[in-house]
């Protein structure tokens, strides 16, 4: 019972050092936006994505090796993620490096992620796993972003950096849409084979 208590205090520990990176990453949201629509400093805003992903794979890292999981960096991190990927397409959107179909597509694809949480929570589900497609079509766009950021100088390296960028969009679009197909696949086979859980 003592380890099974001592476990649990681990899991409802709020002040570890993956925790404290995930509220930095939320917190870089806001200067991200200042430094893109109202500054207009672009590198900087570049360098605050690059730090926001290196900050990502930190805190991941970081509760493995430390084994400081916990509940609320488990519903923190995937939360943080998603305000990034609403927040940093708006943004673009605004400033007008990137076309609105394209973020239209983004934002409805993860509003009809979320229309499918009831089904799942009533077969007691609060999530499915994340494919690996889904893993790399996030990553492709997450770094299609601070590129095409990049290539708005008219150096030659600079269009280079933004064909890339655009490259990158591209392939992550189609693999964020795959995964969002196998994803609803795999919520219609949990509705149609898992009964509703008890008291729902």
């Amino acid at each position: 019972m003592a380890a099974g208590s001592g476990s649990d205090r681990t899991q409802d520990r709020v002040l570890t050092v993956p925790n404290v990176i995930s509220v930095a990453r939320l917190g870089l949201i806001g200067v991200f936006l200042y430094l893109l629509l109202i500054a207009r400093a672009d590198g900087p805003a570049v360098a605050v994505l690059m730090l926001s992903g290196a900050s990502d794979w930190a805190d991941g890292k970081l509760a493995r090796l430390l084994n400081q999981y916990s509940r609320l960096g488990e519903l923190l991190d995937p939360a943080i993620d998603r305000l990034y990927m609403l927040a940093i397409p708006v943004a673009f959107g605004v400033r007008g490096l990137v076309p609105w179909w394209i973020i239209g597509i983004l934002l409805a694809r993860d509003l009809l992620l979320a229309a499918t949480l009831p089904a799942l929570r009533s077969r007691g589900l609060t999530a499915l796993p994340v494919t690996y497609i889904g893993k790399a079509g996030t990553f492709a766009l997450m770094s299609a972003f601070p590129l095409i950021l990049l290539g708005q100088w008219d150096e030659l390296w600079s269009r280079v950096v933004f064909s890339t960028g655009w490259a990158f969009l591209i392939w992550g679009l189609g693999m964020y849409l795959w995964a969002f197909v196998l994803y609803l696949i795999h919520v219609v086979l949990v509705v149609r084979t898992m009964p509703r859980a008890a008291g729902v």
